[in-house]
């Protein structure tokens, strides 16, 4: 199969936030795009928000396992995984930017055959300096 002109895929993302013993639940299921360029998938789609309208949102997986998530609205983000690893990003608001590291605890990356399909989860804390904004759960998951 010929990924390197996309192939359209049905794209599933959960996201479970948890602040201060709270957790909010996010699920997306949205009709998207699987791209393979030099050995990386790219994982293309649009969340829908009410307020926000269509925010473009892709997944970039590596053949070293790092996952970047990249989402562009009025608030630009870029968050780079990789399993026991922390890494700086400047999150960029309306209001300006703000730097903010993600630590990696659990990153899995699964595929299967016939029809292609991946599996992507990780477990990961939120800081911005020493105060920690969250504990976040993610699984994206797609089939062609």
């Amino acid at each position: 199969m010929d990924l390197t002109k996309g192939m359209p895929a049905k794209i599933h993302v959960e996201t479970a936030i948890t602040q201060d013993n709270d957790t909010e639940k996010f699920v997306f299921d949205e009709k998207g795009k699987v791209v393979q360029m030099g050995g990386s998938y790219y994982i293309r789609y649009e969340e829908s928000y009410e307020e926000q309208g269509r925010i473009p949102v892709t997944f970039k997986i590596e053949p070293n396992g790092i996952v970047t998530l990249t989402r562009k609205g009025d608030m630009t983000t870029r968050l780079r995984f990789e399993q026991g690893k922390s890494y700086e990003t400047l999150y960029r608001t309306p209001q300006g930017g703000i730097y903010v590291d993600t630590v990696t605890r659990q990153l899995q990356i699964s595929y299967t055959d016939n029809p292609f399909s991946g599996k992507v989860l990780i477990e990961y804390d939120l800081f911005m300096g020493k105060e920690k904004l969250g504990e976040y759960n993610l699984q994206l998951l797609f089939t062609i």
